[in-house]
């Protein structure tokens, strides 16, 4: 559990990260001729520009990716100053496959050949694309997997050597960062208080955020939500690792209940932090993960996924708990049959709703809000924010 003295003292606060990824812009390469200043540091926030990557392009395109312990994701955005839009950017393309990088993690502490393969091969096309796309600003980072992993950091050189992409370990205070930066629009802004919590493949991140005080939601995304963040706790566990201790094929009763108690009892610092921490009658949960997100397609009976309809869907308590049970009473083989779930996810699912079952039960809510967004659209918007500081105040 981090309390907001701990963050300043510790890995950093939100507004330093920020600061460091603002210092960080003035290092990009200008069109100009001659080396950039400061271009012989590496700057994890930008992209190589050899391997026929353009070093100039009249739009500013951006990318951000997301290499976790089950998906690997993209996102490739310009921002949308004159016409706004919801995330503040318009999305151009798009990637996201399931890898399993983790996959074995638990048990071993080491990445297998065979996810390494897997992560590569699906590296390769995220290259193509931002090479297809013209990226001029990136920042690839990696997450609970590689953090974990005793051979987390040759991993990320080999990929450097075979593809020319730096991915950036990123810490837990990171990550929770950048997933409350993706996500904060989406907090009912009457409410005092919104706990926001990441369900990931190998580490969860739990996030206690407060209603903003003098400014609007976007520019406390813009400069810092470090004083909107008095508690956060990143936990050791995710759908992969929790399925594979217990199991996500054949889950019954008993095993559903002994995961919701091992989560719990990983929680139980936290919530008794946020014990007296105010909330008030608007006080919700806000959740993004694949957990959520195919709890919502579930519930909206989609015959396919779709992001329009599920990004910012209100649920009920109840109606998520009923959408829990029909989940809880497919068969795997129904799992692997839903357009929601699929082959690829019918194993880790039930591992997700165990999680997010002992943080319902922690933190009673009459409200849970779905974001298909987070860590990725957090790397856009302090990218896109950084830069546009760095053009207010002009060359330093």
């Amino acid at each position: 559990m981090k309390q907001r003295a701990g963050v300043e003292a510790g890995m950093g606060s939100v507004r330093l990260q920020e600061q460091e990824l603002a210092a960080s812009a003035s290092d990009v390469p200008r069109p100009a001729a001659g080396p950039a200043p400061g271009a012989a540091r590496r700057d994890p926030a930008r992209r190589r520009v050899d391997g026929g990557w353009r070093t100039q392009h009249s739009f500013p395109t951006y990318a951000a990716l997301d290499l976790g312990t089950n998906n690997c994701r993209l996102l490739i955005a310009r921002p949308e100053p004159r016409e706004p839009t919801p995330c503040g950017f318009k999305i151009i393309d798009s990637f996201s496959r399931i890898v399993r990088l983790g996959e074995g993690l638990s048990q071993s502490g080491q990445l297998s050949e065979a996810a390494i393969e897997r992560t590569l091969e699906a590296l390769a096309v995220c290259k193509d694309k931002m090479q297809a796309r013209n990226v001029t600003r990136a920042r690839l980072i990696a997450t609970e997997a590689c953090r974990a992993a005793e051979n987390g950091e040759a991993f990320v050189g080999r990929v450097r050597d075979m593809l020319g992409l730096d991915l950036e370990i990123v810490d837990r205070e990171t990550e929770a960062q950048l997933a409350a930066a993706g996500c904060a629009s989406l907090a009912d802004t009457s409410a005092e208080s919104v706990l926001l919590f990441d369900i990931g493949g190998g580490s969860s991140e739990v996030i206690w955020l407060e209603r903003p005080t003098a400014m609007n939601n976007a520019l406390l995304v813009e400069r810092g939500l470090g004083e909107r963040i008095p508690l956060w706790v990143s936990l050791k566990l995710g759908v992969v690792s929790l399925a594979e201790k217990f199991g996500g094929i054949e889950v019954t009763d008993q095993v559903f209940e002994s995961m919701v108690t091992y989560v719990t009892t990983e929680l139980r610092e936290f919530a008794a932090g946020a014990a007296g921490l105010g909330r008030c009658g608007r006080f919700h949960l806000l959740g993004t993960s694949g957990t959520v997100t195919t709890i919502a397609g579930i519930y909206l009976n989609l015959a396919r996924y779709d992001r329009r309809r599920v990004d910012g869907l209100w649920m009920s308590d109840e109606d998520v708990g009923r959408t829990v049970e029909r989940l809880r009473k497919m068969s795997y083989h129904e799992r692997v049959a839903n357009g929601c779930i699929g082959p690829e996810r019918a194993d880790l699912v039930l591992a997700g709703c165990a999680i997010l079952e002992a943080i319902r039960r922690a933190f009673p809510a009459e409200r849970v809000r779905i974001a298909d967004r987070g860590l990725r659209e957090g790397i856009l918007l302090q990218m896109m924010q950084a830069d546009r500081a760095r053009s207010w105040t002009g060359p330093r």
